[in-house]
């Protein structure tokens, strides 16, 4: 029997550590646990409707009937990747190691698989947030108006049953020094012994999750055709305000396998290296309306990649 090494279970504690530390959407790959996938490619998301009280009748029988109703929202999964790389074995000595599997490895996750889960992740929200017809607000940002967008945005979300303390503030990092300089805005600021000020926004108000993330991963539309680049159409996103209990994000299928030499025919001497992971993001339609607002660049303006104090042009 050939012999095979399983990355995935060899770097099992590694990778988690990789992801932890490089990934930022991972919140909300861990919401909704009661909801899994098993079998087959679809997601059916139970929902369930009930009736409220009546009036009661104070004789035999008094209770009023009541009504239920039962039924699923089917979603997908929609996005199943991989990649194989054949290596040299003299590639290790000629390099001095430099061409390493574990540093075929490391370099694969931190610029290919990891930035492109992110950017997935986030256009795939923006997508279903246009399909469900959540709030997408594309008005101009400025240290002015900041605070009121951002008030405005906790009154709406808090007034549909929102519990703040779940939410998680997704936005780039000209957002947030927009916060940090925005008019009317009080802070503390933390004296270090050193002598240094401390000005970075950790948390505003109820929210005490806020997520940097590079704005290369944070646009509305990508093209995968052969890894992950912003496509030609794609909007900047400034934020995404989101519940993540009102969606669903799953990896399926991850492998990870390194196959020595001579156990595929293919490949003959050399190394094979491969890599496969199967995943989705879905809304939970009856909840996502509510429960996610979006500012991004509109989508009818041509997008130079600059910014501005008020946010993308």
């Amino acid at each position: 029997m050939a012999n095979t090494i399983n990355y995935a279970e060899i770097y099992s504690n590694q990778l988690r550590e990789l992801y932890g530390q490089e990934l930022t959407c991972d919140a909300l790959y861990h919401s909704n646990t009661d909801i899994q996938l098993t079998g087959g490619k679809t997601l059916k998301i139970p929902t369930l409707s009930v009736s409220g009280y009546k009036d009661h009748t104070r004789a035999s029988l008094g209770f009023q009937q009541g009504n239920y109703a039962n039924d699923y929202e089917t979603k997908m999964l929609d996005h199943d990747r991989s990649i194989e790389f054949v290596i040299d074995p003299m590639d290790f000595d000629e390099t001095d190691t430099v061409v390493s599997l574990a540093n075929v490895q490391n370099r694969f996750e931190k610029t290919q698989a990891i930035p492109e889960l992110d950017a997935y992740t986030y256009s795939k929200l923006y997508a279903e947030a246009k399909r469900v017809g959540s709030t997408i607000k594309t008005d101009t940002l400025t240290t002015a108006n900041i605070l009121q967008d951002f008030d405005s945005n906790l009154e709406v979300l808090e007034d549909m049953g929102v519990p703040l303390y779940r939410l998680v503030l997704f936005c780039t990092s000209r957002y947030k020094t927009l916060l940090k300089n925005a008019e009317g805005i009080q802070r503390n600021l933390d004296v270090k012994n050193g002598g240094g000020i401390d000005r970075r926004v950790h948390s505003l108000d109820d929210i005490t999750n806020i997520v940097t993330v590079p704005s290369a991963r944070f646009k509305t539309l990508y093209d995968f055709t052969d890894g992950c680049t912003s496509d030609s159409k794609a909007k900047n996103i400034d934020y995404i305000l989101i519940d993540p209990e009102c969606q669903v994000s799953r990896v399926k299928y991850s492998y990870i396998h390194l196959f020595s030499p001579g156990s595929d025919s293919r490949t003959s001497d050399n190394y094979l290296y491969q890599n496969r992971r199967y995943n989705g993001t879905f809304a939970i339609d009856h909840l996502f309306k509510n429960g996610c607002i979006i500012h991004a660049e509109a989508e009818n303006t041509a997008s130079s990649g600059t910014t501005t104090e008020g946010g993308t042009t």
